[in-house]
């Protein structure tokens, strides 16, 4: 799907959020020269083409209490990574997953799983539960625990 400028411009308009007002399409529109119908015809359509994702509330998860968030990564077979990280990705409470690539002999880990607890302990479960799916298919495994948010946005489309 191409984006036209309009398109382009509902993007960058709401790409950091919906406006917090009672009729959030109405502003938005209005910021645009567009109707409210419009601007929500043409988010369903790019919803449709896949080139906005969802649209939603997005917690922050250390408002919530979810303190204890780790990057799993796991060393398995080339050849499986694509289902495992499939068996990975469907877990509940798996947030990402990705297949990235080695960089040998230093980081020989090519899947990657993000999971949130709002204890220590509540991670481990969940690290326990990937570890148990994934068996002998994992060599080795480590936990990369957020210390510190520094930044954190989706994608930003310049003007």
């Amino acid at each position: 799907m191409l984006l036209d400028a309009a398109d382009r411009q509902i993007i960058q308009v709401t790409q950091a959020g919906l406006p917090l007002v009672a009729e959030p399409y109405q502003a938005v529109a209005e910021q645009l020269g567009l109707t409210a119908q419009e601007v929500m015809l043409r988010m369903v359509g790019m919803q449709q083409a896949g080139v906005i994702r969802r649209i939603a509330a997005v917690p922050n998860h250390y408002k919530l209490g979810y303190r204890y968030n780790g990057m799993t990564v796991w060393d398995v077979d080339d050849d499986h990574v694509d289902a495992l990280g499939q068996r990975v990705a469907e877990l509940p409470f798996v947030s990402h997953c990705y297949q990235r690539p080695r960089y040998l002999p230093e980081w020989p880990y090519n899947l990657f799983a993000m999971v949130h607890g709002k204890t220590e302990q509540d991670a481990e479960r969940q690290i326990a539960v990937i570890a148990d799916l994934l068996g002998e298919d994992a060599r080795r495994h480590t936990v990369l625990y957020s210390s510190k948010i520094l930044k954190k946005t989706g994608l930003r489309i310049a003007g």
